[in-house]
């Protein structure tokens, strides 16, 4: 796989620097490819999102050597998680499984720039307000490499075996692919998020109420990541929230949340995430693939999406190595394919809070399995729930 280096010549190409596409990279540079990675965005770009890693996302920073970094940037460590099922709560004490006994959520702007530093000191090339324009493709249609807008405005082309679209749900590299989306969601929901202070550190909160959702997650200096979930043909409601009324928007809606929410201090405004039913696109091609949200997208309600992209790029990262790109796809939906189908039934938002709470029993067996994978303690895939 590894070439004789000349200017503008690869291994890989990574498009997108976040989580996904930095632990990509970090992951084939330690493997010595020779890795360039760009981003139309400039380094220290925050993003929202229910960032609340999950015992194998944990796992993952861990075994990278870089879990220590996430620690030692004061991200508070989780010990319980709190199922608050309309004011009726199951608090849940965290116990060690494979070496892993606290949860995290670390900020964006922290875990993408350590992954991104990782990737760096492994070797490969960042290059930010960088963005991609196209492949570069030979007589047969392959993708060879891929044209790139560099911060002068300068197109230029880069040349690489394969082009790994690590740049969201609204990918750029699917959509010059022609990748197809081959099995969509059915629910979605309409999320309000802002960071607040003043609240003490009581691990993950997450909150149903009839036709709603919401959650409570510590993070880096002091703040909490605070959401409310609702229907799309709700989103009008959560469209009215300002600075200083997402917890109204709460007592509306999840009443005990607003209970939580209780004198805290809002910092900056809410984000609102529209909604967008999950998918599983085609995510691997002549020349290219797809890693994160940009392959597999799955709602926000599950809060998963971070521990699945950093499974993923090592999934990826391994069949790149390997030369095994083909049948990447297989085996990362194989691993989602019923959190996918669970997350979906819990998106809906039109169940029962028993109900509510079998489809968390459910997700909570599909975790464990995923996370028995991930430790490689089990290499059988999770089975059906």
């Amino acid at each position: 796989m590894i070439r004789n280096i000349r200017d503008n010549s690869y291994d890989v190409i990574v498009v997108g620097a976040r989580c996904a596409g930095a632990s990509t990279a970090m992951l084939l540079a330690r493997r010595g490819a020779r890795v360039v990675v760009v981003d139309h965005d400039q380094p220290g770009t925050d993003t929202m999102s229910t960032h609340a890693l999950m015992r194998a996302g944990v796992f993952q920073l861990r075994k990278w050597g870089l879990l220590h970094a996430i620690i030692g940037a004061g991200t508070p460590a989780v010990r319980r998680t709190s199922f608050i099922y309309d004011g009726e709560v199951l608090d849940i004490d965290l116990k060690d499984e494979d070496g892993i006994a606290s949860l995290y959520a670390p900020r964006r702007t922290l875990l993408d720039a350590t992954l991104a530093n990782a990737a760096a000191v492994a070797g490969a090339e960042l290059r930010y307000g960088t963005g991609f324009v196209g492949f570069v493709t030979d007589d047969l249609g392959r993708a060879i490499g891929a044209k790139v807008q560099t911060p002068a405005g300068v197109i230029e082309e880069l040349h690489a075996p394969i082009v790994i679209g690590a740049d969201g749900r609204r990918s750029t590299v699917a959509r010059a692919a022609g990748a197809r989306v081959m099995r969509t969601a059915q629910n979605t929901i309409s999320c309000l998020y802002q960071y607040v202070r003043g609240l003490p550190n009581r691990g993950y909160r997450w909150h149903f109420a009839p036709g709603a959702a919401g959650g409570v997650i510590p993070t880096n200096e002091g703040l909490s990541c605070v959401f409310v979930g609702l229907p799309p043909e709700a989103q009008a409601e959560l469209r009215k929230a300002g600075p200083l009324n997402l917890q109204q928007i709460a007592s509306r809606f999840v009443p005990a949340l607003a209970d939580d929410l209780a004198g805290v201090q809002p910092t900056g405004v809410p984000v609102l995430f529209s909604g967008l039913p999950g998918f599983f696109r085609q995510s691997a091609g002549p020349g290219w693939a797809l890693v994160g949200d940009a392959g597999y997208f799955r709602d926000p309600i599950s809060a998963h999406g971070i521990t699945d992209a950093l499974r993923d790029a090592e999934i990826l990262a391994d069949a790149v190595i390997a030369g095994t790109v083909a049948d990447y796809p297989a085996l990362r939906d194989s691993l989602s394919s019923d959190f996918f189908a669970l997350t979906d039934r819990l998106a809906g938002l039109d169940g029962t809070m028993g109900e509510v709470q079998n489809i968390h029993r459910a997700l909570n067996r599909t975790m464990k399995a995923n996370q028995r994978w991930v430790a490689g303690s089990s290499r059988d895939l999770p089975k059906a729930a």
